[in-house]
């Protein structure tokens, strides 16, 4: 990858336009009413004061204290910029917040104090906290923050983490254990050389230890060489890891050394320093913005270098947003009173476990790669990869839990990684639903380009949680090839069936012919026909031989959706088929429908599309209440396609009179019950729909693009309904956890058939 660069101009306007900065406090409770504000303030308010006061532990009931963490730095050590002090070093604990949030759903309040003096600073940290679950110290120079984290640490009952200390010494302890695996050293024989002796050094060496570096292969230099037992003038955490040497400068410390650490400051590493280096050498560059040596530099010299920095243009970012925000939420969501070593250790092993899984097709996308896979570029995960959280915070917690620092337990560890994948994926809760439906029976899923590979990978992760049991059409040459190629372990735990030498083939032939003869369709042709995956996939379901279809990967909708219906058919009670898909807000679930199919529906066909979806919804495990949209709000407007809608909405109550549905109603009115209760409080609806029926494709297609590309909404579907059998097709290009998704979604509706 190129360096990415960066313009002054640009970085001034992103922290200034707008609201300025980069946070704000939101609000997590109805605020609307006069009724609403008396209970969040006065006078309400006093009764869960008056419990906490009985009960201290209710403040984590009560208050937001429980996912709150106190940033607190006085600027004295920021980035790489030094003592800058606390106004200048705002911007970046700011952004630390960003981080919290994004990566955990931790929330922050960055606080900067005018204060140097090491027991002042401990005096006001210690003070806030009632405050706060948790305080990340930042940019505090050393030897500084070492006493004011020992003293924080000791003193209080939250847990007190410096990230500048121990952030990079658990990402880089990841990193060295698979950098060690990948080049096959001993751990306990590496002659390591760490450059910069502060806090994040210091550190690292002590993590390092633990995870079986030996002491005594450690050298240590700063800015005037080897830390040596002949100096004199060195603190007591140097002195720690001074040595008797005849060693002088860097350059001397790198003859022959495994591993260099460097912690220090750019360019003070030179190419014939790394070429002194011994076989393989593991090289980490941290220094930011600029590492100790570049990329390009060490990697010119050296072909077998394993080579990690801190940047993101390059392979291994060492990036302390891997550790903080997922320490923090396990921390956090067992009450622990500290972060102990234990803690630490096991984010370190869950980091370098995950960066061994197979990376998804998301994570990939996100970085611009073809193909990320463990190896001399990839020893530690990428900091985009949504599922560090998911590895990292139960690690944590449990480590808190198992040394009996923890206040409360977790019982279900299963479903609190469901917990955590719900923070950040808000459509995570709906397909659970789905996803325990599916496992309890595992059914037949053919998916008709088994040679893609994001199918491969869907169907290690099918394979995996026991979603399905996959049908692979293809040739099996070609994806045992593929699959060993990304190493995949699925080539023994899949049904592969090519169409040509397929057993079924000439019985699915004279079955298909039977169907189309009197629709043009020749024997010849027929056998043709046959040979397409998709027409091959769909006779296989309608057969029997496979109990639902995944289909439309690499090609246009109407092009997978013909054959499943010129095979399969639609239901005979309905006599349609339709499109829905799922859009989830923070506000809640809604289903849209029908987004994919029916141009102009008529009135007959707008009551199936709704009775479809009121069948499909119930599957997710919601009751349907069903807003039937147009412009006009129960005749306000006298239009031949308002009244349409309306005699939908009769059609539909006359077949089923216990569905709770209404219009036809503007879109407001169907959504914000104190519209629908003050203004129409004769409405079958007595609170806001979340099944929403279009009255055309142009609505309905429109609208749920506009939720997932300006309303920040997650998009789960196309889901196909109306079919005689599970079919459904994909978005072109669609990503592997959207092709499990809609694997699970097949699944139960082939339980239900």
């Amino acid at each position: 990858m190129k360096p990415t660069k960066i313009r002054p101009e640009e970085v001034l306007e992103y922290h200034s336009s707008g609201r300025k900065g980069k946070i704000e406090v939101a609000i997590t409770k109805p605020c609307s009413t006069q009724h609403d504000l008396s209970i969040a303030y006065s006078p309400g308010v006093a009764i869960p004061c008056l419990e906490i006061k009985k009960n201290i532990e209710d403040v984590y009931k009560y208050t937001a204290k429980g996912n709150l963490v106190g940033v607190i730095s006085n600027g004295t050590a920021v980035l790489g910029l030094g003592d800058i002090g606390p106004e200048a070093g705002k911007p970046v604990m700011e952004g630390k917040g960003v981080l919290f949030k994004k990566f955990a759903d931790i929330d922050v309040f960055d606080i900067e104090i005018n204060e140097k003096k090491v027991e002042e600073v401990i005096k006001i940290v210690k003070a806030l906290e009632p405050t706060f679950g948790g305080i990340n110290l930042e940019d505090i120079k050393a030897p500084e923050c070492f006493y004011i984290e020992q003293e924080l640490k000791r003193t209080m009952n939250i847990p007190v983490f410096h990230d500048d200390q121990h952030g990079t010494a658990i990402i880089s302890a990841a990193a060295l254990m698979n950098a060690c695996e990948i080049v096959g050293k001993d751990i306990s024989k590496i002659k390591i050389v760490y450059n910069g002796a502060g806090a994040s050094s210091i550190s690292c060496a002590k993590l390092h230890l633990a995870i079986g570096v030996k002491k005594e292969n450690i050298i240590m230099c700063d800015s005037k060489g080897v830390i040596s037992k002949s100096r004199t003038d060195l603190n007591e955490f140097k002195i720690e890891f001074a040595i008797e040497t005849n060693l002088k400068s860097l350059a001397d410390a790198l003859i022959n050394a495994d591993v260099f650490v460097g912690l220090s400051v750019a360019n003070v590493v030179s190419k014939e320093m790394i070429a002194s280096m011994a076989k393989d050498p593991i090289v980490f560059a941290l220094a930011n913005p600029d590492p100790e040596i570049t990329y390009d530099d060490a990697t010119s010299v050296r072909n077998d270098i394993i080579m990690a920095t801190g940047r993101s243009d390059y392979p291994n970012q060492v990036n302390n947003v891997l550790g903080f925000p997922f320490i923090f939420r396990g921390a956090l969501d067992v009450r622990a009173k500290t972060i102990n070593q234990e803690m630490k250790l096991a984010a370190s092993f869950a980091l370098a476990k995950l960066a061994k899984e197979d990376v998804p097709d998301s994570v990939i996308k996100a970085y611009g790669e073809e193909a990320i896979e463990f190896g001399r570029n990839y020893i530690i995960p990428k900091p985009l990869d949504p599922r560090v959280l998911t590895w990292v915070a139960p690690a944590v917690a449990k480590a808190a839990i198992e040394t009996g620092v923890a206040r409360i337990k977790i019982e279900n560890w299963d479903e609190y990684r469901n917990q955590l994948e719900a923070r950040l994926a808000r459509s995570k809760p709906i397909m659970q639903v789905m996803l325990g439906k599916a496992k309890k029976q595992k059914m037949k899923i053919v998916f008709a380009e088994g040679e893609e590979l994001k199918i491969l990978r869907a169907c290690q992760s099918i394979i995996d949680e026991n979603i399905a049991q996959p049908i692979l059409i293809g040739s099996k040459e070609k994806i045992f090839s593929l699959a060993l190629e990304h190493n995949l372990d699925i080539a023994h735990n899949v049904e592969i069936v090519d169409p040509i030498s397929s057993d079924n083939y000439e019985k699915y032939v004279e079955l298909f012919f039977k169907k189309r003869s009197r629709k043009g369709i020749t024997h010849q042709e027929a056998k043709k026909i046959l040979l397409n995956p998709v027409y091959f996939a769909s006779m296989m379901v309608e057969c029997g031989d496979a109990d639902g279809i995944i289909a439309g990967l690499s090609s246009h909708y109407p092009d997978t959706i013909r054959p499943a219906l010129q095979v399969i058919g639609v239901k005979k009670e309905r006599k349609i088929v339709c499109g829905m898909y799922i859009v989830v807000v923070r506000k809640g679930v809604y289903f849209f429908a029908d987004t994919t199919v029916n141009i102009s529906p008529t009135s007959e066909d707008l009551a199936n599309i709704a009775l479809l979806s009121a069948e499909t919804v119930k599957r997710f495990g919601q009751d349907p209440k069903i807003a039937m949209l147009s412009f006009s709000n129960f005749g306000s407007t006298i239009h031949p396609e308002s009244l349409k809608v309306k005699e939908a909405v009769e059609i539909i109550k006359q077949q089923n009179p216990n569905l709770i549905i209404d219009g036809e109603m503007q879109a407001d009115t169907a959504v914000i019950q104190e519209i629908l209760n003050k203004e129409f409080p004769f409405s079958k609806l007595q609170s806001s729909a979340n099944v929403l029926i279009f009255p055309n494709l142009d609505a309905a297609n429109i609208a749920y693009k506009l939720m997932a590309r300006i309303g920040e909404a997650e998009v789960i579907g196309p889901i196909l309904m109306g079919m005689a059998k599970p079919v459904h097709i994909l978005q072109r290009g669609a990503e592997v956890n959207d092709i499990v998704n809609m694997t699970a979604i097949c699944a139960v509706e082939a339980i239900g058939n």
